[in-house]
């Protein structure tokens, strides 16, 4: 009986998405009694264990334990409409520069509701969202924005990229504007009021509660799906229908969440829309940060105005890495990228600590295999083409590090350099290794 229940609101998901994609103008009435017992149940088993609890002390572990009675009463109050979020627990996760990074830690069963109003917005919007987002979307990532970036600039006539950062977005979504964008798909008054009462529901900081009139709430996974929603209207759809028709050059935008460059053939044109952004943004409640936003010149012609005037185009970041202009073996035009020195010094930073934290909590040998998985998670994410020698960098530099931590463990020196490479020879970290090519795309 459960099994058929639970195979019953499943269908109803890709059901739902069917009906988005065929008519775009079409706005759903009735989609709350989709948070029945047995899809929250399901939404359960995909949240991780062993996660900090929210403010009420309740782990996955726990709340597992007397699961069907927990989702039972979710599931009336839900239909009383008396669910209510709790505040989200606020802490601060160290940054190796000093500062301290803030982290939102929602309770378990509203981790469960939002896992399910997750579910229901993607079935609709994904069929709305445009080719040029990737941040937090079903089967896209990071290195399908940059593969994407890499295409635009090899293959299109780009002469100028604007870089532009908005600042502390998640923290400025105005509540009023995003019910409005949602509006645009879901006309169900209890589901709009449930996600209304999330983003209100506040952060507990130290014992302090402190009230939301703005922003989303960060550290759960409904708040990555609203900030899609939001820029989907602030930016995607305003320069793919707005933007565009009035350009007479080429234009492409990416965006990686709130993360986002414009490549654009016409200086005159990349300029003017650097200053209609900013009062876009500002129309949506947002800002363009000044400090760490730009408009250069970059592409084939870029660089060979600079070859022949003896001069280094200019670079600009984006997720992790610093793009800059670079020439082929037969010196042809190709877009060069590297680890941005603020990512590598970071990463090694964050080495640091964890060598000299970890040299004498366990043996050798059990943090060992950890440095290996560690060093393996870096290559994944910054092995693409090019990059081999800042990945041989990181190497090497983590390798010096373990040395000398490993000798620190006491007054007496542990290794000389000839036994260290001796263990590391019996004992092999991952080597650098390139995971994302992007050959087939240089001619």
């Amino acid at each position: 009986m459960t099994t058929k229940l639970m195979s019953k609101t499943q269908k109803a998901i890709p059901i739902i998405a069917l009906k988005a994609k065929e008519d775009p103008k079409c706005k759903f009435t009735s989609l709350v009694h989709l948070l029945s017992e047995d899809f929250l149940k399901e939404c359960f088993r995909e949240l991780k264990r062993g996660k900090s609890p929210g403010i009420d002390g309740v782990t996955v572990t726990e709340y597992d334990e007397q699961l069907d009675k927990n989702i039972a009463d979710l599931v009336s109050r839900l239909k009383a409409k008396q669910y209510k979020p709790k505040p989200v627990l606020r802490v601060y996760i160290p940054k190796p520069n000093g500062d301290k990074r803030p982290l939102g830690i929602p309770a378990v069963e509203d981790k469960i509701v939002q896992m399910a109003l997750k579910k229901i917005l993607e079935a609709i919007f994904e069929q709305d969202f445009m080719d040029m987002s990737y941040g937090f979307r079903p089967n896209r990532s990071c290195h399908d924005a940059l593969k994407k970036i890499d295409q635009t600039i090899m293959t299109g006539p780009v002469n100028f990229v604007v870089d532009m950062d908005i600042s502390k977005f998640f923290d400025k979504v105005n509540h009023k504007r995003l019910m409005e964008c949602l509006k645009q798909r879901i006309i169900d008054s209890s589901l709009l009021q449930l996600i209304s009462r999330f983003l209100k529901s506040g952060i507990m900081e130290e014992g302090i509660y402190c009230e939301t009139d703005q922003g989303t709430p960060q550290g759960g996974v409904l708040s990555p799906v609203l900030a899609n929603v939001y820029l989907h209207y602030a930016l995607d759809l305003w320069f793919e229908t707005e933007v565009i028709p009035q350009l007479t050059g080429y234009a492409q935008l990416i965006r990686y969440a709130d993360d986002f460059v414009v490549c654009f053939e016409k200086e005159e044109e990349a300029r003017i829309f650097g200053v209609v952004l900013r009062q876009r943004m500002g129309e949506f409640g947002l800002t363009i940060s000044e400090e760490k936003s730009k408009i250069i010149e970059f592409g084939h012609c870029a660089c060979q105005r600079a070859r022949k005037y003896g001069i280094k185009c200019e670079t600009f970041d984006f997720l992790g890495f610093t793009h800059f202009c670079d020439k082929t073996r037969r010196g042809k035009f190709k877009l060069g990228r590297k680890t941005s020195n603020k990512k590598f010094t970071q990463k090694m930073k964050d080495m640091n600590i964890w060598l000299k934290s970890v040299r004498n909590l366990v043996e050798l040998e059990e943090w060992w295999k950890v440095l290996g998985q560690k060093l393996l998670g870096h290559y994944q994410y910054y092995g693409m083409s090019g990059n081999m020698r800042w990945l041989r960098n990181y190497y090497y530099q983590t390798v010096s590090l373990a040395f000398k931590w490993i000798n620190r463990r006491s007054q007496r020196k542990s290794y000389n350099w000839d036994q260290f490479n001796r263990f590391i020879k019996f004992n092999q970290l991952p080597k650098p290794k390139i995971y994302h090519s992007l050959y087939n795309l240089i001619q």
